[in-house]
């Protein structure tokens, strides 16, 4: 078994597209990524979301998370836009603790939202109330986050492959492949 660090540098290494952006990146990556399959693995659900602008990445991601050819257990992601179908009428504090107060309900081994999009949709300000939250924020630096730049040409392609990169992880840490 090697340490996660050591596993994504390898990992992202084999991938001659990735390994040009992302080796640098790693050690941004890297502890955040454990920390939050840490507390996967000891019960919390992830609620994943993105902004408008990656609702088709958004589609992807969950339908790819738990594809049947994983040969691993079903993981415990879930739509946030699922879960409540009013988000978009979520925008004040009041509203986002509220919603905060149904998924404690619902959850009760602890959830954590995974956000992807702009760092000012007022979607993000529902990842950013929460300490637990993972989010790859585009165009803003903030704490429990991974940077994208939204000028970059690759952004869709990038998100496709820090989905792999993120999916390899779980799965290599459910296997215990690696350290966290």
């Amino acid at each position: 078994m090697i340490d996660l660090y050591r596993w994504s540098l390898e990992k992202i290494r084999k991938d001659p597209i990735m390994s040009t952006w992302m080796e640098d990146r790693r050690e941004e990556w890297t502890p955040l990524i454990a920390s939050r399959i840490k507390l996967m693995l000891e019960g919390a659900c992830f609620i994943f979301f993105c902004d408008n602008e990656r609702r088709w990445f958004e589609e992807y991601f969950l339908l790819n998370i738990n594809k049947k050819n994983n040969e691993r257990p079903i993981l415990p992601f879930f739509s946030l836009r699922a879960l409540y179908p009013n988000i978009s009428n979520v925008s004040t504090k009041e509203s986002i603790e509220l919603l905060e107060d149904m998924l404690s309900l619902s959850f009760s081994n602890g959830y954590m939202f995974f956000y992807i999009g702009k760092g000012n949709s007022i979607f993000s300000q529902i990842a950013k109330n929460s300490d637990n939250s993972y989010m790859w924020l585009i165009d803003e630096h903030a704490e429990n986050s991974f940077y994208l730049d939204g000028a970059d040409e690759n952004l869709d392609i990038k998100l496709i492959q820090l989905f792999r990169l993120f999916d390899s992880s779980i799965s290599a840490a459910l296997f215990d492949e690696v350290i966290l």
